[in-house]
């Protein structure tokens, strides 16, 4: 199992940064040898093979998780600025890490999402809808549709991003969404929508993505801290005290 409470993944360090993207590099050129035949022999499945992905896809859409914790996000902090100064010392603090919890999430998923679809624009690789016409490595860079934002796959990005939002905040949780977030991606290639490639790229922006989000919470104490080169969850004592209460 992978150890989350180290800084970054895979052991990196601030030396193997090069070598992690020559890494990727290499991963991403030795897939684009067989982009064409598993994109193309995934759409040519039966129907009923293909039936169980369209449905589980959809779970790779960031809606879902971003609108939920936006909401939640200013809703807490509407509700600190109410209880700033009336005395309610565990209700404040319960409602801040409550705020800092749904923040993390948002941002969590929300900034490799949205680094995703800086990257798709700016490299503008056509869809698999496009092979008939321009092949698998056609680019319309910057000013593009969908159907040519293709590399990185966004849905992958989300669903492997959440995993690893989950997966620090409850360890035990990690693998059952990892599991969910691999099936999402390669969901996408039977679908039609992604080329194996693109599914390679959307995981290592989600999983860095994710640890540079939880780097930021722990440099500034926020659900997180830094100790012995290690990122430790700080748990949530306020919360479990708020309940206590509400219980009596």
């Amino acid at each position: 199992m992978i150890d989350l409470s180290k800084i970054w993944p895979l052991g990196l360090g601030t030396r193997r940064w090069p070598l992690f993207c020559v890494g990727v590099l290499i991963g991403l050129l030795a897939l684009s040898q067989i982009d064409v035949w598993a994109s193309r022999g995934a759409i040519g499945w039966p129907e009923a093979w293909r039936a169980p992905f369209f449905w589980i896809t959809d779970y790779g859409l960031s809606d879902w998780v971003l609108i939920p914790s936006l909401v939640l996000t200013i809703a807490f902090l509407v509700a600190l600025l109410a209880l700033r100064g009336r005395g309610k010392l565990v209700a404040y603090e319960a409602t801040l890490e409550a705020a800092l919890l749904s923040a993390f999430f948002f941002l969590g998923v929300g900034a490799p999402g949205l680094l995703s679809n800086l990257l798709k624009r700016l490299i503008g690789r056509g869809r698999p809808v496009e092979f008939d016409t321009n092949g698998a490595f056609s680019f319309h860079s910057v000013l593009n549709d969908w159907t040519y934002q293709s590399f990185p796959s966004g849905h992958t990005t989300t669903a492997i991003a959440l995993a690893f939002v989950i997966g620090f905040l409850w360890p035990r949780l990690f693998g059952l969404f990892l599991l969910i977030g691999v099936v999402v991606g390669i969901s996408r290639v039977p679908v039609g929508m992604h080329y194996p490639t693109d599914v390679f790229g959307g995981f290592f922006v989600g999983m860095v993505g994710a640890y540079l989000v939880r780097y930021l919470f722990a440099s500034r104490g926020w659900l997180f801290e830094k100790r012995d080169g290690r990122i430790i969850r700080r748990g949530f004592p306020a919360i479990k005290r708020a309940f206590q209460r509400a219980r009596v």
